[in-house]
């Protein structure tokens, strides 16, 4: 009788561990607060953010977001909880923007420009 031998690379007893990729950055608000008003000011690109803090474009992005949100709360008249809503119209209409997917917004978007469009049928035809 035969015994077959294993191939040994594949049934190596010690499993193979990954190697962690690096840990993204970790900044500050005051040095993200920095970096978006560069952009803003036009001191830097976006790129060149990127670059400098090592973070990808879509980060710096996410970062402008939050700071415009915290910008414009903070910039709504302060709301006295008892007497109503807790956020302003404007604020929620924002927020909303936000949650909702990028695909529905579009196709919300496209729809209202097809009804916009849509002339208009005379209510009745008299012959």
């Amino acid at each position: 009788m035969e015994t077959k031998t294993k191939n040994l690379s594949t049934t190596s007893s010690s499993p193979k561990v990954k190697t962690p990729g690096t840990a993204p950055p970790n900044y500050s608000a005051q040095e993200k607060a920095q970096a978006v008003l560069s952009v803003w000011t036009e001191r830097a690109s976006a790129s060149e953010v990127c670059r400098q803090l090592h973070v990808s474009w879509i980060t710096v992005q996410q970062w402008q977001e939050r700071a415009m949100e915290g910008m414009l709360q903070a910039l709504e008249p302060r709301v006295n909880l008892v007497k109503g809503a807790a956020l302003s119209p404007r604020l929620q209409a924002l927020l909303a923007k936000r949650h909702k997917p990028p695909h529905v917004r579009k196709l919300a978007e496209r729809l209202e420009q097809i009804q916009l469009a849509k002339p208009q049928e005379p209510a009745a035809q008299t012959q």
